[in-house]
């Protein structure tokens, strides 16, 4: 028995290596705009993925869809907001009326609203537990007759959350709950999902260079219920140029890329994955070891 799954899986990863890790399925990937999300859609279609990307930004998602198909990947674009209410319906019928199916849906938009805990506003709050707890719910919870089948086909739910939902965060307690908020609620789908065969976990990213952690001072924000929400962390470091000393706590001494997070979100995602699941992947760079 044992060696007979051994041949499935090497002949499962042989085909996969030949054509792309992906090859054939299908993944939706939220906040794809750019940042961690639009790498990881370039490194999905490149391993041979249909992929689905959705951002707020539509502008930025055309240029996204226009480089991968460049590339020759096969892209489908869903513009909007993952909170508002017909998301999850509207993202979840396009994807099966273009691509038929769904494999994976990798859950990254989202954007920080910092404040210290006594000064953080109930809207401050609010809108961080929306986009980063109740949307990617609201979406595996649509997507769920696609999922909820017997199967031996790849499938995974990969849940994007942080440092910060491990340990906290100083002016984060917003981000800091709802980040940890999706690590018990990774956990629940993997036991309810397992017996169809989908796997569920998450990743947990220390300091990797979006505009999320470019200085604050770059002037990044993003417009929430009308008011402008400043972006980055003061005085935060740029990945170009920055003395090593400036890296000394992390064992790699350097910040991570784009690229090496959607190298991790790629890995939970393809048959290298197969018998993982309820985890959350650690990148770090070795901070917290």
């Amino acid at each position: 028995m044992a060696d007979s799954r051994l041949a499935q899986v090497s002949g499962h990863l042989s085909n996969a290596y030949g054509r792309g890790l992906l090859a054939g399925e299908v993944a939706i990937i939220t906040g794809a705009g750019q940042g961690i999300g639009k790498a990881t859609a370039v490194l999905f279609a490149k391993e041979g993925a249909k992929v689905v990307i959705s951002d707020i930004d539509a502008k930025r998602l055309e240029g996204v869809e226009a480089e991968i198909k460049a590339a020759g990947g096969d892209v489908l674009s869903v513009a909007g907001d993952v909170g508002a209410e017909d998301f999850p319906k509207k993202i979840v019928d396009a994807t099966v009326e273009k691509f038929g199916k769904i494999n994976h849906i990798v859950n990254n938009a989202g954007f920080t609203y910092d404040k210290m805990l006594h000064t953080t506003p109930d809207d401050a709050w609010d809108v961080i537990m929306k986009i980063h707890v109740r949307a990617p719910f609201r979406l595996i919870r649509q997507a769920a007759p696609y999922f909820r089948v017997k199967g031996k086909e790849n499938r995974s739910i990969i849940n994007v959350s942080s440092t910060s939902g491990l340990h906290g965060n100083v002016g984060q307690a917003n981000y800091a709950a709802a980040k940890s908020a999706v690590l018990g609620l990774t956990k629940t789908i993997a036991k309810e999902w397992g017996q169809f065969n989908v796997r569920a976990n998450s990743i947990a990213f220390g300091l990797i260079h979006t505009r999320l952690t470019a200085p604050k001072e770059a002037g990044a924000s993003i417009e929430v219920n009308g008011k402008k929400v400043a972006l980055g962390v003061p005085g935060a470091p740029r990945p170009e140029g920055a003395d090593e000393k400036v890296y000394a706590a992390i064992p790699l001494r350097r910040g991570g890329t784009v690229e090496d997070a959607a190298g991790s979100v790629l890995f939970l995602a393809s048959p290298l994955a197969s018998y993982v699941t309820g985890h959350t992947l650690e990148v770090t760079g070795g901070v917290g070891i």
